[in-house]
């Protein structure tokens, strides 16, 4: 039963590693901006933690959806790119709740850097299930 839980949709584990390997890397490009830009507007321009926040994961967003649908899941091209767009978006969106209320909780707690690298690392394992199983499930 386990094992049925995990197994890949389509393919084989040696393929579904690759995949894995391949969301990290963009999702570590995508991280890179987002913090990026996050720094710059709270630091530089003095935004308020919640805005900040929108907005630098917003341009992550961007990023990896343009990079998984290109190289990630190459082979997923049963659905139009703006029906895989709207899924990742809402996806995504789902992983910016998620973080901007992590981000808001643990900011008092341990302080923005921190906060951002914690809610970070969980919105990655719900971004990667939430894609390769609904977004992007007919890639082999």
């Amino acid at each position: 039963m386990a094992n049925t839980l995990f197994a890949p949709p389509h393919g084989d584990q040696r393929t579904e590693m690759g995949r894995i390997i391949r969301f990290l890397t963009v999702g570590a490009s995508g991280t890179l901006l987002d913090l990026a830009l996050f720094a710059v507007l709270k630091q530089v321009f003095g935004w308020a933690t919640l805005p900040a926040n929108i907005v630098s994961f917003s341009a992550g967003i961007f990023n990896n959806f343009t990079w998984n649908r290109l190289w990630t899941f190459a082979d997923a091209r049963a659905k139009r790119a703006y029906v895989q767009f709207l899924q990742f978006a809402v996806v995504s969106l789902g992983g910016l709740l998620l973080n901007t209320l992590l981000v808001l909780f643990l900011e008092p707690i341990s302080g923005v850097a921190l906060a951002k690298a914690l809610a970070t690392a969980v919105v990655v394992c719900w971004n990667f299930g939430a894609n390769r199983y609904w977004t992007f499930n007919d890639a082999r």
